[in-house]
């Protein structure tokens, strides 16, 4: 099974802290999505395996209209062997999901929602400049309850200034809510973004990363007692609402990206997608894909399975390492994990390396303190 990736790459205003391709400009928009479509025809030829999933990201996908997104998934259908039930993600903002808005959506083939919603506190959203504000995000969920049932929400920890007491208010009002699934992410400082920019004038406090780890550890406890699953470090779901779409990243399943900056994976080698709105139309009106490849070199590989497989339940399969990488490579990893074993942040348990409790917070160093170079 494989999944498809489509970037908008359009939203209304920057967030501070966002690094991810957009335009605040929809003068382009037509053009852009018949580019897309044309994206999707011409690389049809690139998924063997049935789709299972589609997944609108961005950018902010809750920007185009129905028609759009109609436009978009029979695109999807007319050129991909897509399963009978598969799962479709719609990522969006609450200051576009209106009732109407909603219950157009729920007509169509999307079942999914993912909505931004970072906070439930208007201080932190004028903070990181979103486009809504706590009386939207809470209008927007307690009217998409009604028409979704797989309903995810991001959350932002790690914000300067915020109290434990407050970040465990943001928990317990998605809680409330009956939100079945939570991805969770503190708030980071990419290059180029306002928020560097910001820091680095004065103009905001700089990041905390004592509090950012209070925030996990309490968004950690909280989560359990509520019966969600830490499937993945960041993403927390009750029992059958995983996200099937970011779940085959981290199996390391095949995907295809469709739209400028837009990344794809098919097992040997990664490509991404020219990051320009106007180049990518152009290169697909003359059908030239601009785009880079990386083909993976085995310990590129290695490191790919390491770095996604310890953030997640399903932990590294020892046997699978030994079978494509050999066993020396199996018990040179279990070797370089013993110092990690011996302070609790790693365990080994039917022959499956895990990420412990203790070292769920420090998975990514852990990792890459164990890739082969």
């Amino acid at each position: 099974m494989s999944g498809i990736y489509i970037h908008i790459p359009f939203c209304k205003q920057a967030c501070y802290y966002c690094d991810f391709h957009f335009s605040t400009s929809l003068k382009r928009k037509e053009d852009m999505l018949k580019a897309i479509i044309k994206e999707l025809e011409l690389r049809k030829n690139e998924l063997s395996q049935k789709v299972e999933t589609i997944y609108f990201g961005g950018g902010t996908p809750s920007l185009l209209t129905i028609f759009d997104l109609r436009f978009l998934i029979d695109a999807v259908y007319e050129n991909y062997n897509v399963i009978a039930n598969p799962d479709i993600t719609l990522e969006a903002n609450p200051d576009d999901l209106t009732i109407q808005k909603i219950k157009e959506l729920a007509s169509t083939k999307i079942n999914r929602l993912s909505i931004g919603i970072q906070s439930f506190f208007d201080d932190d959203l004028k903070f990181m400049n979103r486009a809504h504000n706590a009386k939207e995000a809470i209008d927007c969920l307690s009217a998409a309850i009604g028409s979704f049932d797989n309903i995810t929400i991001d959350l932002i920890y790690g914000i300067p200034n915020m109290s434990n007491e407050k970040w465990f208010k943001n928990l317990e009002m998605a809680f409330d809510l009956g939100i079945p699934h939570i991805s969770s992410y503190a708030l980071t400082v990419e290059d180029k973004t306002v928020l560097s920019n910001f820091i680095k004038k004065g103009k905001y406090p700089p990041l905390d990363e004592n509090l950012a780890e209070q925030h996990f550890q309490t968004l950690v406890t909280e989560t359990a007692k509520h019966n969600f699953i830490q499937y993945e470090i960041s993403n927390f779901g009750k029992e059958g609402y995983f996200s099937k779409h970011n779940t085959s990243y981290w199996q390391g399943k095949h995907y295809l990206g469709i739209g400028p900056s837009a990344h794809s994976f098919n097992g040997i080698s990664r490509s991404w997608n020219i990051t320009n709105n106007t180049k990518y139309i152009v290169s697909i009106q003359e059908e030239n894909l601009l785009q880079e490849i990386e083909i993976l070199g085995v310990n590129d590989q290695f490191n790919e399975i390491l770095m996604t497989g310890l953030r997640t339940i399903w932990g590294v399969s020892l046997q699978k390492i030994e079978k494509q990488f050999g066993i020396d490579v199996k018990e040179q990893l279990i070797n370089n994990a013993q110092k990690f074993i011996q302070n609790e942040t790693l365990k080994i348990a039917n022959d499956i390396l895990f990420i412990t409790e203790k070292g769920k917070f420090l998975a990514d160093g852990i990792a890459s303190d164990l890739f082969r170079i």
